[in-house]
């Protein structure tokens, strides 16, 4: 775990790359302010957790993972698994998931699983993705409409019914500020220019609102100021307090009533599936997001030391207050297009939103609601990733396409804790299903392809067995030697292209030995590898002239079996 750290900080970036990277980090500090308390907003809990989660994290993962250039914080990829956690548990459920979250990130790094998690099906990341995109934005209306609506709770459906009767008493102006936002957002995007387009946005739609509510009192705008307030310290305010966050356990941490739940075996068991699903969702994220920065920056990152930091953060975090963490997408590559190449921009990010929240903590509060939810519709459409669910359905195998509906619509209909569950299951199953078809058992009779079937007596049958033999596809690729012909007396096995024997294929390795025994028909395998040779033996079938035998090479097996006839 501390080597991680260490060759985090040796692989500082020089001197002369000092000022770039201290730029990046201010950049992706601008970027991830407004993100990270829209975003905690979007999860059920007051904004000022988002920012606690994005200057910890950002800190803390940089200098203990795996990746140089990875920026941490709130994602939205974990704002459809968080919210439920909140409404059953509060504030206490959340903090305490996301800290045993952290314990599995650092358990599953340490148990070398990164390159597994990299791997899951591009079919499977998709459905998720577009699944929590098309959540997250639907959750929106009500902010960016300024719908009368106190509490949105329930299922994904009944949400958007309850959205939907509420449409007609829509509040105008902050509708309006919703849809200027989003407008500007668009327009700035189109420009060519270093200021995030978000930023602009929202600096316009608050002045504007403030101008509204001058203009004509009657006009309400919902901002963070009126819609979250706190006491710290014995400090009473409202929208975002402009003090460091305490140190507290999770457990001691409001719950749904406002107080603490006692810390139980119970609770514990009942937060640990949204634990794990809080993690394997870290881990993708964490990971896709750390390919993508190799990509940009050149750099490789070691996604097991990965995991490991970003279990260090996960645990830390949620001690001063801070929601689940993961690698962001689009922070890291802004980061790195504005000249990241090591940790310290991610550390520069987490500083500059430390001091904003020291220091800018009264001016953040008139940021108006809609103009944050405007924000998040944005960042809901560019994760559906729309175009590449879209060519997946009209390109790829009919499996594929199923799993990206079956995944994509658990992940809207149902909960992130269900969708991730079956679609690991998927993404086991496709990978037994696919390494079945490449193993193959062929009996050999085509003389021309195989000169030494021409003088071999009728007594002998080779079978050509090419690819890897495990519990999948073990059962199918040999069960048809066992079926033979009565004049057969011998039977060569050609295991040249196996490349594995798992413990499932060796039982029915041994099954078929005994079989053949029975029926007083020799065995002859062929150039089995020497460390599978041993794995045979060791369940007992040993070299026995005329039962079992080892070839080197086909002739060598031939002559074998012609001898064991005699």
């Amino acid at each position: 775990m501390f080597s991680a750290v260490r060759k985090s900080l040796q692989a500082g970036s020089p001197t002369i790359n000092l000022r770039a990277n201290i730029l990046a980090g201010l950049t992706v500090g601008i970027i991830a302010l407004p993100l990270s308390m829209a975003l905690a907003i979007a999860s059920g809990v007051a904004p000022q957790h988002g920012l606690y989660t994005a200057m910890i994290a950002g800190i803390f993962v940089a200098l203990s993972g795996g990746s140089k250039v990875n920026v941490s914080g709130p994602t939205a990829a974990f704002v459809v698994v968080l919210l439920p956690i909140v409404q059953q548990y509060g504030l206490e459920g959340l903090l305490l998931s996301g800290f045993m979250a952290g314990m599995l990130l650092i358990i599953m790094g340490v148990a070398r699983l990164g390159r597994l998690i990299e791997v899951v099906p591009y079919p499977i990341t998709i459905g998720f993705t577009a699944g929590i995109g098309v959540v997250i934005g639907t959750l929106q209306i009500k902010d960016f409409f300024g719908l009368p609506i106190e509490h949105l709770n329930g299922y994904y459906l009944h949400k958007l019914i309850m959205m939907m009767k509420a449409l007609p008493s829509l509040n105008w102006p902050e509708a309006f500020i919703g849809i200027l936002t989003f407008a500007i957002m668009l327009a700035w995007g189109k420009r060519k220019s270093r200021i995030p387009a978000h930023l602009i946005a929202l600096l316009a739609s608050t002045l504007v609102a403030i101008l509204l509510t001058h203009i004509n009192s009657d006009y309400t705008i919902a901002t963070l100021g009126s819609r979250f307030h706190y006491t710290q310290d014995g400090v009473t305010g409202n929208g975002i307090p402009p003090l460091l966050p305490d140190f507290a356990w999770p457990w001691q941490q409001p719950g749904p009533g406002g107080k603490p739940i006692q810390l139980s075996f119970d609770l514990i068991h009942s937060l640990i599936a949204p634990a794990i699903t809080i993690a394997l969702l870290g881990a993708l994220e964490s990971l896709l997001c750390a390919v993508v920065a190799d990509g940009m920056s050149g750099k490789k990152h070691n996604p097991n030391d990965e995991l490991i930091g970003q279990g260090i953060g996960n645990i830390i975090v949620p001690l001063f207050g801070g929601i689940p963490a993961t690698a962001a997408i689009a922070r890291t590559a802004a980061s790195i297009r504005a000249g990241a190449s090591s940790p310290l921009a991610s550390v520069i990010h987490g500083l500059f939103i430390l001091t904003t929240l020291l220091l800018l903590a009264p001016y953040l509060s008139y940021i108006p609601m809609s103009a944050l939810a405007a924000m998040l519709i944005m960042v809901a459409w560019n994760m559906s990733e729309a175009k590449h669910f879209v060519r997946i359905l009209k390109m790829a195998p009919r499996e594929d396409v199923i799993t990206l509906l079956t995944c994509f619509s658990l992940t809207v209909f149902f909960d992130m804790v269900v969708a991730v569950g079956v679609g690991m299951g998927l993404a086991a199953m496709l990978f037994i299903r696919r390494s079945i078809q490449l193993t193959e058992v062929q009996r050999l009779t085509n003389k021309e392809e195989y000169p030494h079937l021409e003088h071999l007596p009728k007594e002998i049958t080779i079978y050509d067995i090419s690819g890897p033999l495990f519990f999948g596809s073990a059962q199918k690729a040999l069960k048809s030697i066992t079926t033979v012909n009565p004049e057969v007396r011998v039977i060569i096995l050609d295991m040249s292209d196996v490349s594995m024997l798992d413990m499932s294929a060796i039982i029915v390795m041994e099954a078929i030995v005994s079989s053949l025994q029975k029926q007083d028909i020799g065995l002859v395998m062929n150039n089995l590898k020497p460390r599978l040779i041993l794995k045979v033996r060791h369940l007992g079938a040993r070299r026995k002239k005329g039962s079992v035998d080892f070839s080197r090479d086909i002739n060598e097996a031939i002559e074998i079996a012609q001898n064991s006839m005699l």
